[in-house]
C-alpha cells in the first residue's frame, strides 16, 4: 500500500509564491512518476506538473516559466514551487503517485490567489 501526504497550499495574493510538498511512503519502486494535478471549482482536474524518477518534468502550458517541480529520491517527497502566482491558479491541487501502472492519490490541498 502507498500512501500521500500533501501539505502547502493556503491563501496568498497575486504576484506570491507558496511551496506544496508531498510525501509517499510504503512499497516504493525505484521507477515512477510524482505529480501535481489541480482541480479548480466547475472544472475538470488537469495536470500541473510531473516528474520522473529520472528527474525529467513536464508542465501544463499555462504554469511554464511561473512553477517548478522537483523530488528528493532519498525523502519520496515531490515539491511544487509556484511563482507568480494568478488568480486563475485557484483550484485543490492534488499530489500524483504513479508506479507499474497504478496511480494514487493524495486528499488535496486547496490553493487560493487572491487580494
Amino acid at each position: 500500500q502507498v500512501q500521500l501526504v500533501e501539505s502547502g497550499g493556503g491563501l496568498v495574493q497575486p504576484g506570491g509564491s507558496l511551496r506544496l510538498s508531498c510525501t509517499v511512503s510504503g512499497n516504493i519502486f525505484s521507477i515512477n512518476t510524482m505529480g501535481w494535478y489541480r482541480q479548480a471549482p466547475g472544472k475538470e482536474r488537469e495536470l500541473a506538473a510531473v516528474i520522473s524518477s529520472g528527474g525529467s518534468t513536464n508542465y501544463l502550458d499555462s504554469v511554464k516559466g511561473r512553477f517548478t517541480i522537483s523530488r528528493d529520491n532519498a525523502k519520496n517527497t515531490v515539491y511544487l514551487q509556484m511563482n507568480s502566482l494568478k488568480p486563475e491558479d485557484t483550484a485543490v491541487y492534488y499530489c500524483n503517485f504513479r508506479q507499474t501502472g497504478v496511480g494514487y492519490w493524495g486528499h488535496g490541498t486547496q490553493v487560493t490567489v487572491s487580494s
